[in-house]
């Protein structure tokens, strides 16, 4: 098969269960780094920290700024029994001046778990000032629902969610959340509320090695992409450009786009923190690549035979065999050589994953 091969059977790998990472390494910038060549497929063994030995003055790091927040909300239904509830995506306000007596509301897509699935506008009791009604089901079983909150003095839906919510944690994380998972699960540039799973290339960077960047002359910029759960979606078309992308909202401000076209047009490299912000930046692109501003849905599938035309260089976590976001290195970097890096990563007992350690592909060095 060639590189560009769009078989999905030729987007797997071996991957032993027990280098799925549980928990985050003791500190952010100590997990490991792999170093790709995109170019002749070498790579070298490094730590995160590392990673200002391949940035350089007039180069740019690209981050996602969106927040996860606390999507798991555990209750009971009305006649006693228990009941989860996982929002799939941030609650949107009802029209304005819609309540429901005292309560306000909110919609949201969610999956319920319980031992018999709630009756369509039944409600979800979480604590006295957050509910859930359930509006109806789809064909796949996720549903719709409407939060009920009534916020006292100074609270809002977004501290409603923080008081009774837990983390969302992805599904190959075989424990519940912890303590610690409120800050683990969540860059240190988080600022804008809407992801249901973090992106997690940037979990690796702690306060001291974001200022040493800095400190070196890289400049950095920001985008927003709220990860949606279908970042987790199976693929299951044997060609894999029959798969349908899940879309999720997006935002390039005027500033970042000014400052990518600015860096590019100086000779500046473009390094992408993770996919999610490689797909945002190429969505924004025009066909020469000069950056656009925009808000909205960006559904851009990224699969080898795709050309780049905004980012060199990209940090990124280690994927799902046969995933999208597989797909989506492996036109970065080639496919073998994508794969045989892989190898390389369980060979030296790399974590995998969310959780796990690094890799920075480099195709512009």
């Amino acid at each position: 098969m060639t590189d560009t091969t769009h078989r999905l059977d030729d987007y797997d790998y071996h991957l032993p269960p027990e280098l799925i990472a549980q928990h985050p390494a003791t500190r952010r910038d100590q997990s490991r780094l792999l170093v790709l060549d995109g170019a002749s497929g070498a790579f070298a063994h490094h730590r995160f920290a590392d990673i200002t030995d391949w940035l350089r003055p007039g180069d740019l790091l690209v981050v996602n700024t969106t927040r996860v927040f606390p999507a798991r909300l555990l209750g009971r239904k009305e006649s006693g029994g228990r009941a989860e509830l996982f929002l799939l995506g941030y609650p949107r306000p009802s029209a304005e001046g819609e309540t429901t007596g005292p309560w306000q509301e909110a919609a949201a897509p969610a999956l319920i778990k319980s031992s018999k699935r709630p009756k369509t506008g039944s409600q979800l009791v979480f604590s006295d000032h957050l509910r859930a009604r359930v509006d109806a089901y789809a064909a796949d079983g996720k549903a719709t629902v409407t939060l009920l909150f009534r916020p006292e003095a100074g609270e809002t839906l977004d501290t409603l969610l923080e008081a009774q919510g837990r983390m969302p944690l992805p599904p190959y994380i075989s424990r519940d959340s912890l303590p610690e998972d409120r800050q683990r699960y969540q860059t240190r540039y988080a600022r804008h509320i809407g992801s249901v799973a973090a992106p997690t290339a940037g979990l690796h960077f702690s306060d001291e090695l974001l200022a040493a960047i800095r400190d070196a002359g890289v400049e950095m910029a920001s985008i927003v992409l709220h990860v949606g759960y279908g970042t987790f979606a199976p693929v299951r078309c044997a060609d894999i450009r029959d798969h349908v992308i899940h879309r999720e909202e997006v935002e390039v401000s005027a500033e970042t786009a000014a400052t990518v076209n600015r860096v590019r047009a100086a000779g500046g490299r473009i390094w992408a923190v993770g996919t999610t912000t490689v797909r945002t930046l190429e969505f924004a692109a025009d066909p020469s690549g000069r950056v656009q501003p925009l808000a909205g849905e960006c559904g851009l599938f990224i699969y080898p035979g795709y050309r780049f035309r905004v980012v060199d260089n990209l940090i990124t976590n280690f994927h799902l065999p046969k995933s999208s976001l597989l797909f989506l290195v492996s036109a970065l970097a080639g496919r073998e050589h994508i794969l045989a890096a892989y190898r390389e990563a369980v060979a030296q007992g790399y974590r995998f994953f969310s959780y796990g350690d690094a890799m920075a592909i480099v195709t512009r060095p």
